[in-house]
């Protein structure tokens, strides 16, 4: 048996993991999917002083009050940052390192250094009536979508688990300090055929920070892909348990 720890990205909440847990725990391992703070059933926590180290320690915290080890830990979009940090202080307890359709920093860098685009965010919220809430992306044309979810149905539930965001969480930088943290294998799951225009990926190099070649996956769908193609997801999942 396997510990999965599913992590949400920005906006979402652990919610959005409901068709994936069911087929990993009837797999036979143990899944936990948390809503970070500020999301989910913790949306009243949110204010201007919740950023990405709130979420590490969200993360962190779990992980260490429930004991678990041999985790496969699993990032999606933003929470790419959030495991990588959360790998850095208790590397011991990580078996492998999952970036879904992730940011995938470098110490040091923010969620706007690996995607630039989300400085333009940052200053909307900036010039906002609060100074620091980022609402949910809009649903865009197909096959854009909402977060690449496009079925009528799914983008009506999908929108109840929405909520605003913290400016902090993009400017605050990821910590990758120590050394033990790369001798974690990770894996890199990437959701292609309907990126929005415009959107560049960062290359994820041939080799892995352990010396080890890079394992890059494929799915085709939405960015949403917990949502759109969760059988496949978990597929993917379980070879690494």
């Amino acid at each position: 048996m396997s510990t999965y720890l599913l992590v949400h990205g920005a906006w979402h909440s652990g919610q959005a993991w409901e068709r994936v847990v069911p087929l990993l725990t009837a797999a036979g391992h143990r899944v936990l999917a948390p809503s970070l703070t500020g999301h989910g059933d913790k949306a009243h926590l949110l204010g201007p002083e919740v950023g990405l180290d709130t979420h590490v320690d969200d993360v962190v915290g779990l992980i260490v009050e429930e004991d678990l080890t041999d985790v496969v830990l699993v990032g999606h979009s933003y929470a790419g940052l959030v495991v990588s940090s959360a790998a850095n202080q208790v590397p011991d307890r990580i078996a492998h390192l999952v970036y879904l359709d992730a940011m995938v920093p470098r110490d040091g860098e923010s969620a706007r250094d690996v995607l630039p685009v989300t400085q333009t965010l940052i200053d909307l919220a900036a010039r906002s009536g609060t100074g620091w809430r980022i609402p949910p992306m809009p649903e865009l044309p197909p096959p854009g979508g909402l977060f690449g979810v496009t079925d009528p149905a799914d983008i009506a539930w999908l929108r109840t688990t929405l909520s605003d965001q913290s400016a902090l969480c993009l400017q605050q930088p990821v910590r990758l300090d120590n050394p033990a943290v790369n001798a974690i294998p990770r894996t890199h799951i990437h959701c292609v055929g309907s990126e929005p225009e415009g959107f560049e990926r960062r290359p994820v190099p041939a080799t892995q920070p352990g010396g080890t070649p890079a394992q890059v996956w494929e799915l085709t769908t939405g960015h949403d892909c917990m949502i759109t193609a969760p059988a496949e997801l978990t597929d993917l999942l379980l070879k690494l348990a």
